[in-house]
């Protein structure tokens, strides 16, 4: 028996040196992918990018315009060049691992808040409402996980967020990249504040800016609520 160990050892240390070599080797092996590529790497591609909230359409294995405008969006987020090819910085940057530090700051979370409703929550707020008071901060947050908490509506922070309807997206933030920018401070206590039970405007669950947007289908369908600074919110 301890010669067989003495002999099966030393392979299966070969082996796993071998094996880690290689997943560096293949980490590090990257090719641009652009329009017109093809295959699993163009798929993992889109899955990936799909999955933060970077929305590449259908995961094809088909490099086309809406993978390409994905990974223009993905690029400006994480402020890096743009060019619409997924090269090795881009893939390096879409593939590391993300740290999400932002739970340790402000108000403290309930233990069934978890960091990516958090991440996702402070960035829509900062998006739709960084100009609005802290109140109407909360009620955007408070919005959001309405329509969580509602059968009409997706099921989680993030696929509310992104959702689509007739290929627009429900929130302009998502159209126009801004959904993406760094939150603030108070963006983020006001996501915690969400998070944590505070609800401003109640079961609302649809709001606009008069002067920005007509809103005719939400005023002729739903019931007003509340006016928070800017923003009209109804249910």
């Amino acid at each position: 028996m301890k010669k067989y160990l003495k002999r099966i050892v030393p392979i299966v240390l070969s082996l796993l040196i071998l094996f880690n070599i290689t997943n560096v080797h293949a980490a590090q092996n990257y090719s641009n992918l652009k329009v017109g590529s093809r295959g699993e790497k163009v798929s993992l591609l889109q899955k990936t990018l799909n999955n933060k909230g970077f929305s590449a359409g259908k995961v094809d294995g088909i490099f086309g315009k809406n993978t390409r405008k994905a990974v223009i969006t993905f690029q400006k987020a994480s402020k890096i060049k743009v060019d619409g090819i997924a090269g090795k910085q881009t893939q390096s940057k879409l593939y590391e691992k993300s740290t999400n530090t932002t739970a340790s700051r402000g108000t403290s979370l309930s233990r069934n808040t978890n960091e990516t409703d958090l991440y996702w929550l402070s960035r829509i707020i900062h998006a739709e409402s960084q100009g609005e008071p802290y109140s109407g901060k909360v009620a955007v947050g408070s919005v959001i996980l309405n329509r969580v908490a509602s059968n009409e509506f997706p099921s989680t922070v993030k696929s509310v967020i992104f959702e689509y309807y007739q290929n627009i997206p429900q929130f302009s933030p998502v159209a126009e990249g801004t959904i993406y920018n760094t939150p603030s401070e108070e963006s983020i206590k006001a996501a915690k504040e969400a998070l944590n039970g505070k609800k401003p405007v109640g079961n609302a669950t649809y709001f606009f800016n008069p002067k920005k947007a007509e809103g005719k289908w939400i005023v002729k369908n739903k019931t007003y609520v509340a006016k928070i600074g800017e923003h009209v919110f109804y249910k």
